[in-house]
């Protein structure tokens, strides 16, 4: 019998109905479940009443199950019901191995160390199974394809011809290493996650909820007033500082992009100059300390040095790279466009008030100083000093505008109420609930304590990618160490340089970019730090801490390197432009970049834990390396090609001559050359007596 009208548009509302109902329900599992896993970080980091090892089971479950239940909620929205069960079985799984393990923890990890029963070994495929979609799912086929290939590559590399070639390990064995030893995916790089870099995020979640990023754009627009190409900086100032703690620069540019494009192409900007801005902001936002897209302290814990000390061996070369792209982009902007303006009214309904700058100073200021005094001059270690700013994050974010709005109140500069008790009716409850909520005071709490518990939802989803690559590289690079692919890249290097130092370098920053390529920072860095890092070290005697820099910058080139260049990838999307002729303005922004990772090997005082004199002149005199190579790609020199081309290559060549070269003497000479060539050619191009020409008369 057909149905009527009626009764289809019935079942069509009560199916909707249904739907938004599974939905609400889940996203408010979100928000319970991400309360729930920071009280057990937040535990764990105050009582460590457990091990390591434990924990990091408890964490991984955790994250994945949560994980699991966002894509849950994306998938019904979709009506995917299959991709739904998918998920739901992937979270049963995890649910079941969290719960395995922790009861029998004792005999799963300590006694039968080496070997397992049977269904542990089918427990583990299923595991593996697991971080194989949701790698793929969070990230895409390349690197699934690492994940697995790897996988594929330990146990059949008996048939894999030449220098990589290896006999090859047994399935068994690999479910060892990758599960039942609770190395693999609940190794080093798991529990360095559940232990530092998760409270670290959450630490960003909050920043996110109460409005940080709103006062750093705030502040950009304010700065854009006093500089010509304000428009373009201000996209470069916001994407850098938040793409430092996204810790990826392909989600970096999607993230800021979608706001920073748009405004530069609204002030006269080419899309494919604006798309080249925004990539290179949010890839060169992934070296800035302190958090080095959560690098920093995966690179303390492989070196086995102080957080404190990477931090502070980073602020000299992301200072050169900074100024260096801001300067780019300077030219680069009034090439195109002249001299920009922003109108802070197109962005922001009202300026803050000199108390609005007092609580955010408070409250942003007062965290950031006690988590820069814990870990700078008390030495407490990452963890404890991020769970201390962490209590001062959520109590001053509260408190602050909470004592705002009684001053205000107590003053009468503020109404004592707003009127909300009038919306819920003749219900004598809901009034009573409403006029207590109407309370100015009383709503800024309830306000302030949303946005906390928002905090913690954003940095739990911020949280699970992380957790889910990290995871599945920490079984690929145990797979590859087992397999000895770090002693066959040595060997690759050693042969196809001859033994030549600086071609060594450039092989190995190739091998370092192409492992970076989709992949987010943190990922890229513990994958090539493991497999490049340690050739320049044990071969060529490189200071650890230099390379180790060397390889980390490197791995970071991938987010503007073509032809994949994710993170121009994005932002050209955005802008709508020519994804190559973006890259070509990322690459002459960016240029630097690809010098930088080198003068580390020359000059490692560049990437020193103490920054002293001798390392304050090599910095400054790469500096000025950096700043000459900019010139010759986006000064704006007014002279015909025949004449502008070669004075542009001569420069480019010795600004990179000037960044690498070993002696001293000569980055000098190669400074001097570079000024005198400039004051010849300003004094040519605009007819002004050369400066010393007076002297010169006098003498």
């Amino acid at each position: 019998m057909d149905q009527s009208p009626i009764h289809l548009s019935m079942s069509t509302e009560t199916a909707s109905r249904i739907q938004q109902i599974n939905v609400t329900i889940l996203d408010y599992a979100i928000t319970v479940g991400a309360l729930i896993l920071w009280a057990l970080v937040l535990w764990w980091a105050w009582t460590q009443d457990i091990s390591r090892s434990q924990y990091g089971v408890l964490f991984l479950g955790g994250i994945l199950v949560l994980y699991a239940i966002k894509e849950a909620k994306e998938s019904i929205e979709d009506e995917d019901y299959l991709d739904l069960l998918i998920l739901f079985a992937a979270a049963l799984v995890m649910i079941a191995a969290s719960i395995y393990i922790w009861n029998d923890y004792q005999g799963f990890y300590i006694s039968r160390q080496g070997w397992a029963y049977d269904h542990e070994y089918r427990l583990g495929w299923l595991v593996v199974t697991v971080i194989l979609y949701l790698t793929w799912r969070s990230y895409g086929n390349i690197f699934l394809a690492l994940v697995g290939g790897t996988m594929l590559y330990a146990v059949f590399g008996n048939y894999v011809p030449g220098l990589f070639g290896h006999a090859g390990i047994d399935t068994t064995f690999m479910l060892q290493m990758l599960f039942t030893d609770l190395a693999g995916f609940y190794g080093s790089l798991t529990q360095l996650t559940a232990a530092w870099i998760a409270p670290f995020l959450l630490y960003a979640g909050l920043l996110f909820a109460f409005g940080a990023f709103d006062l750093i754009l705030r502040i950009a627009i304010v700065s854009a007033k006093f500089i010509e190409s304000g428009v373009a900086q201000t996209a470069v100032i916001a994407s850098a500082v938040i793409g430092s703690i996204n810790g990826s620069y392909a989600a970096n540019a999607g993230m800021t992009g979608s706001f920073t494009i748009p405004t530069m192409m609204d002030a006269g900007l080419s899309g494919r100059t604006a798309a080249g801005i925004e990539g290179t902001a949010s890839t060169s936002g992934q070296v800035l300390p302190p958090v080095m897209g959560a690098s920093a302290f995966v690179m303390a814990s492989v070196l086995g040095i102080p957080y404190i000390d990477v931090v502070i061996a980073g602020l000299l070369p992301a200072a050169i790279l900074v100024f260096s792209v801001l300067v780019a982009v300077h030219y680069t902007s009034i090439n195109e466009i002249g001299g920009q303006s922003m109108d802070f009214a197109d962005y922001f309904d009202d300026e803050l008030t000199t108390a609005d700058k007092v609580v955010e100073g408070t409250r942003f200021g007062i965290p950031f100083a006690i988590l820069l005094f814990t870990l700078g001059y008390l030495q407490w270690t990452v963890m404890t000093s991020a769970l201390y700013t962490i209590v001062a994050m959520v109590i001053l974010g509260i408190t602050t505008p909470v004592l705002q709005s009684t001053y205000g109140v107590v003053t009468g500069h503020q109404s004592a109420r707003v009127e909300l008790s009038d919306r819920w009716g003749k219900n004598s409850v809901l009034r009573v609930a409403g006029t207590v909520r109407g309370h100015r005071i009383v709503d800024t709490f309830l306000t302030e304590t949303g946005r906390t518990i928002h905090g913690f939802r954003r940095g739990a989803v911020i949280l699970a990618p992380i957790a889910i690559i990290l995871a599945a590289v920490n079984g690929v690079v145990d797979l590859l160490m087992t397999t000895g692919v770090p002693s066959r890249i040595a060997i690759m290097l050693m042969e196809l340089s001859g033994g030549v130092l600086l071609i060594a370098v450039l092989f190995g920053m190739g091998v370092c970019i192409v492992m970076g390529v989709g992949m987010p920072t943190v990922a890229a860095y513990v994958i090539v730090s493991t497999l490049v890092a340690p050739t320049f070290v044990n071969v060529f005697a490189v200071p650890e801490l230099a390379a180790h820099y060397m390889v980390f910058y490197a791995a970071v080139m991938a987010g503007v390197t073509p032809p994949v260049a994710i993170a121009v990838v994005v932002a050209s999307g955005i802008a709508g432009s020519n994804f190559w002729r973006s890259c070509g303005v990322a690459i002459t922004i960016a240029a630097p970049l690809f010098v930088l990772p080198i003068s580390f090997i020359y000059h490692p005082e560049l990437v020193s834990t103490v920054i002293d004199l001798n390392t304050l002149i090599t910095a400054s005199v790469i500096m000025m390396g950096s700043i000459t190579i900019i010139y010759a790609l986006n000064y704006p020199f007014g002279l015909k090609r025949r004449f502008a081309y070669p004075l542009r290559f001569g420069m480019f060549w010795l600004g990179v001559f000037v960044m690498i070269a070993p002696v001293r003497l000569f980055q000098i000479a190669g400074i001097g050359v570079f000024v005198l060539t400039f004051l010849v050619y300003r004094t040519v191009a605009t007819d002004r007596p050369f400066p010393m020409a007076s002297v010169i008369d006098r003498g």
